[in-house]
């Protein structure tokens, strides 16, 4: 059987890709490793821009999710600082006609409201199933699948347009990938303070690597860019020596916290598909692009990835799902917002994490200008809040 479009990866992207092809006349087969009615194991915080809630909004998800209680945070404002030098910026979304500039969001509580959905569109879902290998044809694409255990082999799954949104893109066979090692990783944790937060998020440039403090339910969620070996000492103080070492750290713009909780920490790194669409196969999310985690681009652009991806092929005709003139549309149309959004971080790592003295008047002078100049502050917070067009 030939499918339309068969999505590997059943992930936030993957299921908003799904939903969002499930408003037309395409047949969508949607390969989800996880056993049938199995929840998200893990949960972890994702920062979703205002773009991103209105692309919710449109597959019919965003309402649900909101209802789940303690599900998700309004980021109302931005303060962006450098350690060890001046200026500032701070973005408030009352400047910019919008409710919040972005949302902490459970990625469990998204993905149950995404599952709810899927459960009730005409998306075929397939439970259990792992793409082994995914390659382009010139008449299809074939997804080589497993199912639970090593030596359960399914049927390969045939479609004029195979959508990799499974998280790391192993199973390309289609996109070489561009790999970067920053050589740090982050320290994620979970803080308690002695006031409110008001919505308002920190980022904060050090002379080790940015710095974020976002609003989460109560607290906030920090996230700590330092050296492996920072990072191991670190997690081996005491909750009260590790929130003084956060204070001194973070300067004088941190809140008073009072708890600590679930520590941990993953590698910082940069991958990336110089060409995610060729041979009837696309890559979307983090098998396109894995981001730095500053200033929270990674997620959205994912999701920006999906809904431009789902309204070229619902204005394809069948025939012309997965040919050269629907991807080439795809390509050019994703490539300046993703290009953007790859150099963005990566310019921001290079230019603000590091302890070059010389570059703190430069620096500064960017903050200062950017708080200063409307113009240039509505035109970043656009890119923000929706991408680079």
């Amino acid at each position: 059987m030939l499918h339309d479009v068969v999505i590997v990866g059943a992930g936030p992207v993957g299921s908003t890709l799904a939903l969002a092809l499930a408003a037309g006349d395409v047949e969508v087969t949607l390969l989800d490793a996880r056993p049938a009615g199995q929840v998200a194991r893990g949960d972890r915080s994702l920062a979703l821009s205002h773009g991103a809630r209105l692309i919710l909004e449109k597959v019919g998800v965003w309402d649900a999710l909101s209802a789940i209680p303690g599900a998700l945070t309004p980021i109302t404002r931005i303060d962006i600082s450098q350690a060890g030098g001046f200026g500032q910026t701070q973005l408030a979304a009352d400047e910019h006609g919008v409710a919040a500039l972005g949302y902490v969001v459970s990625y469990r509580a998204l993905q149950a409201a995404l599952d709810a959905a899927l459960g009730r569109s005409s998306v075929s879902m397939r439970h259990g199933v792992t793409a082994t290998a995914v390659r382009g044809g010139p008449a299809h694409a074939t997804v080589e699948t497993a199912g639970e255990g090593s030596d359960a082999i399914v049927a390969p799954v045939y479609a004029r347009l195979a959508a990799v949104a499974d998280g790391t893109g192993d199973a390309m066979a289609f996109a070489a990938r561009q790999r970067h090692d920053y050589g740090q990783v982050a320290l994620v944790a979970k803080l308690e303070c002695a006031s409110p937060h008001d919505g308002t998020a920190f980022e904060r440039f050090t002379p080790d690597g940015p710095m974020a403090l976002l609003p989460e339910h109560d607290g906030y969620g920090l996230v700590w860019t330092a050296t492996p070996a920072r990072a191991q000492e670190l997690l081996g103080l005491d909750e009260r020596a590790f929130l003084a070492e956060l204070a001194r750290h973070f300067g004088a713009r941190s809140v008073r916290f009072t708890r600590v909780g679930d520590r941990r920490t993953f590698p910082l790194v940069m991958e990336y598909a110089r060409d995610p669409a060729r041979a009837r196969c696309i890559a979307l999310g983090n098998a396109a692009q894995t981001l730095h985690p500053v200033a929270g681009q990674g997620f959205n652009l994912g999701l920006r990835d999906a809904w431009e991806l789902a309204a070229i092929v619902l204005d394809s005709p069948r025939e012309q799902i997965g040919g050269d003139a629907m991807l080439g549309r795809y390509s050019r149309g994703r490539r300046t917002d993703r290009m953007a959004g790859i150099a963005f971080t990566h310019g921001l790592v290079r230019l603000f994490g590091n302890d070059l003295s010389l570059l703190r008047w430069p620096r500064g002078l960017a903050l200062t200008l950017l708080d200063a100049v409307p113009a240039a502050k509505k035109a970043f917070t656009r890119a923000m809040l929706f991408g680079v067009r």
